[in-house]
């Protein structure tokens, strides 16, 4: 039963990371380099991230600079930043690429917030799967009697309980990036 219970809290604690790491992402203004962490450029024929093929540095609160190792792939990182989903435009010196992030209209704010919402929401799903899937395994234990009926009860308890954990610590961290997103 402990094996079961630390397996899910592991793959719980999986779901935060990611969910952490999605946040990371979420564009608040603010220059972050984890905003360019989705985009790939084609590198001699390989689809490579921005941060292995340049060096991704903030400037001022809004300004990022990329400065590309090797200036021949200053354009395909323009050309894949320009096709993303970032919805802004680089501008390019010839040596170095400057994004400058506008500041977030209320409107943009409310949608970020919804977004954030959502895959807090999605990230709960997850944990409560785990957790089911949990009590399943468990149940199949007792079935095949490696546990008996108090066994059952009292590994369910923990389960609801590690879950709720879990819950909470994504309401915790989803509260903490909407306050972010909706101060000015």
């Amino acid at each position: 039963m402990k094996e079961q219970l630390n397996k899910a809290s592991q793959r719980m604690q999986r779901r935060i990371d990611h969910l952490t790491d999605e946040y990371a992402a979420i564009r608040a203004g603010r220059a972050n380099p984890a905003v360019l962490d989705k985009i790939f450029v084609d590198y001699y024929g390989t689809a490579t991230p921005i941060n292995q093929l340049a060096a991704v540095s903030v400037a001022e609160a809004r300004i990022l600079t990329i400065q590309p190792w090797d200036a021949s792939v200053l354009r395909p990182i323009e050309k894949a930043i320009q096709t993303s989903d970032l919805g802004i435009n680089p501008q390019n010196d010839g040596r170095i690429i400057r994004i400058t992030f506008p500041p977030l209209t209320e409107d943009r704010r409310k949608e970020i917030v919804k977004d954030i919402s959502k895959l807090a929401e999605d990230c709960k799903v997850q944990i409560r799967n785990v957790r089911r899937e949990a009590i399943d395994k468990l149940k199949e234990m007792k079935k095949s009697g490696e546990l008996t009926e108090d066994d059952l009860k009292q590994g369910e308890k923990k389960m609801q309980d590690l879950t709720d954990k879990f819950v909470k610590e994504v309401d915790a961290i989803s509260d903490k990036k909407q306050k972010e997103i909706m101060e000015i």
